[in-house]
């Protein structure tokens, strides 16, 4: 079996290195695409689509792709900002005024985008079923203090971060963030990247195979840290993913559908000057905001440094190697799905696949990679060597 799509041949050893990591293992089935100067310079498949290994891979293929949903939620916010409808250095509280309860008046829209709200997870006790019921979980999160003073750290909002800016897109517009999402963003662009999907598609979805975890020191773990806090606020096990739950409700920072192709159409806005295909979705100013750093240093719920900007992550050497220093901005799904967008070069690089893997932090054996892993670093390798 050879690998499907289409590739430019400068680009032949992106392709072959799919091949090889389906072949040994590596990936199951993937999706991989390259927009270059406004050109789609690969868009390539590969492997199973199901569990078995019997049902290949398709062009339409859609896979789980855990957080790439964050930065599609969080460009929908950028995208009002553009319009004029939000200010991200307005107070949640002035779109969605029960928010300011708590201490959280001064809670700002730039703090959700940059993890820094002090509130990266729900207070106890919650299920995964409050967090699919989307009124209670909301009130939830606008009753509840923050766990440290908002804008002086980050802390991922690991479950959250979708719930916390789709509220305030919800209060500005009276559409869920993924039917909001779907109007005026997916369905301009051509993209087939969902976030709630409907069950007339879910013949094309490719079920996710859960990562093996990594070894942890129990012994040094505190259970009242915000860490652990966050990750049990609510647990929810990576095999949920292939739920029918899972894919009808809207988890904004995690239950996205879509493929490399559908995710790099959509993110190559931010890599291209903010119009793809004659639409335009933001101005140069507004994609000049998303690369200004809002956090930076030892995430506190990850425990890894990291410089967040507004809604996306910023070139941290020790933690994404294969991102380069410069105007770029990235983030990554559970378990390998990556994207990259990089300005200076007019480039987006998406990376969608189905067998989900964990690998420790480059020199933090006892920490987990947050976004990315060696496979996506070996593509992106192969990619700057082609254009190089």
């Amino acid at each position: 079996m050879t690998v499907s799509g289409t590739c430019d041949p400068r680009f032949d050893e992106v392709a072959d290195l799919l091949e090889k990591s389906v072949t040994d293992g590596s990936d199951r089935g993937a999706s991989l695409c390259v927009v270059r100067d406004g050109k789609t310079v690969v868009d390539i498949w590969h492997g199973a689509a199901d569990l078995d290994g019997h049902v290949p891979w398709e062009r339409d293929t859609l896979v789980p792709v855990w957080s790439i949903t964050k930065v599609m939620a969080n460009l929908a916010v950028m995208v009002l900002v553009d319009r004029g409808e939000l200010d991200v250095d307005s107070p949640v509280a002035h779109y969605w005024p029960e928010f300011g309860a708590a201490g959280k008046q001064s809670v700002t829209v730039a703090h959700l985008l940059s993890h820094a709200s002090g509130v990266p997870g729900w207070d106890q006790p919650v299920t995964p079923d409050d967090v699919f019921d989307w009124p209670s979980s909301t009130a939830m999160l606008a009753a509840q203090a923050p766990w440290w003073e908002p804008g002086t750290a980050s802390g991922y909002h690991l479950l959250n971060q979708g719930h916390l800016v789709g509220e305030v897109v919800r209060r500005i517009t009276g559409d869920s963030i993924g039917t909001w999402f779907a109007r005026e963003i997916a369905a301009p662009l051509g993209a087939d990247f969902h976030i709630g999907l409907a069950a007339e598609h879910d013949h094309r979805v490719s079920p996710v195979s859960p990562p093996r975890p990594l070894p942890v020191d129990s012994a040094g773990i505190d259970p009242d840290s915000i860490a652990v806090r966050t990750l049990t606020g609510p647990f929810v096990r990576a095999r949920e993913a292939n739920s029918e739950r899972w894919r009808r409700c809207e988890v904004p920072a995690a239950n996205g559908h879509g493929n490399a192709r559908s995710i790099a159409r959509i993110q190559s806005v931010i890599s291209h000057g903010g119009e793809v295909g004659g639409v335009r979705l933001l101005s140069a100013d507004t994609i000049g905001r998303i690369f200004e750093p809002q956090v930076s240093g030892t995430d506190l719920v990850l425990g890894v440094p990291i410089t967040f900007g507004l809604g996306w992550a910023l070139p941290e050497p020790r933690v994404m190697p294969s991102v380069a220093p410069g105007r770029r901005c990235y983030w990554g799904g559970l378990g390998g799905s990556v994207v990259v967008n990089d300005a200076e070069r007019s480039l987006t690089v998406a990376y969608a696949m189905n067998r989900m893997i964990l690998e420790p932090v480059p020199g933090m054996p006892r920490r987990t990679r947050p976004c990315g892993d060696s496979r996506s670093d070996a593509y992106l390798a192969a990619i700057d060597r082609a254009i190089a």
